[in-house]
């Protein structure tokens, strides 16, 4: 029953924050009987700006005045299992998951997306939507209780994704950091989403949506290219 928007940043070349998303996010809602619904951000990943910040960052960025940040609840538990939206920020991954761990949000939050709200992500919110964290390219700031993340995607994800290396840059390219997770974990499976793109699923559908292809790679170290548009089975 999973209804996912995963986009892979939060802008795309020079637009705008957010505006990229815009329409994808206003189709999906529509799609989904939800435009009119209240939207519950989870601001967790943002470390560099407070809550209040990046809520009224991504009120401006969206347009829209239907989002309200979880940090204003008291009973959070309560305010996951009443909502019908999820909207989840960048930032950082390990700091996103630790506290959701901490708040004992995981479960519910995951239970809840898994009985048909819907659930919208970027960047660190996109990472946390698939089976763990492992794949994501932020600093491990903080160690969460476990890397295991919501696992309503049953793959892994790699936002922000670049091809190549930056000429001069001795370190391992992003298909070699890629490569190193598969070979440890075989048996896994991640989708390496380049900006400007994302995934977006409809109970068992796959649609690729946005302006680039999305890379599905396995072990040991096969790509499929899925093109935008493009519809497949998870």
């Amino acid at each position: 029953m999973s209804k996912l928007l995963l986009f892979s940043a939060s802008g795309y070349k020079d637009s705008l924050y957010l505006s990229h998303t815009r329409d994808f996010i206003d189709d999906f809602l529509k799609e989904n009987a939800m435009n009119d619904e209240e939207i519950l951000f989870i601001p967790y990943a943002g470390v560099r700006r407070t809550y209040d910040a990046y809520e009224a960052k991504v009120k401006e960025g969206l347009k829209k005045d239907n989002i309200k940040s979880l940090h204003h609840f008291k009973n959070l538990k309560e305010a996951i299992l009443n909502a019908k939206v999820f909207l989840v920020g960048g930032g950082n991954s390990f700091m996103l998951l630790h506290k959701l761990y901490e708040e004992d949000l995981l479960e519910i939050l995951k239970e809840r997306i898994k009985n048909g709200a819907c659930y919208i992500g970027w960047s660190a919110g996109s990472n946390i939507a698939g089976l763990s964290i492992k794949t994501t390219n932020d600093m491990p700031i903080i160690m969460p209780k476990s890397f295991d993340s919501l696992g309503v995607f049953p793959y892994q994800i790699n936002p922000h994704f670049i091809s190549g290396k930056i000429p001069g840059h001795n370190g391992e390219s992003r298909e070699e950091r890629l490569e190193e997770f598969l070979l440890t974990n075989p048996k896994d499976i991640v989708y390496a989403i380049p900006e400007g793109s994302a995934l977006k699923i409809q109970d068992d559908n796959l649609k690729i949506i946005g302006h680039h292809d999305v890379l599905k790679l396995s072990y040991p170290f096969n790509i499929e290219y899925l093109k935008v548009n493009q519809i497949t089975k998870i």
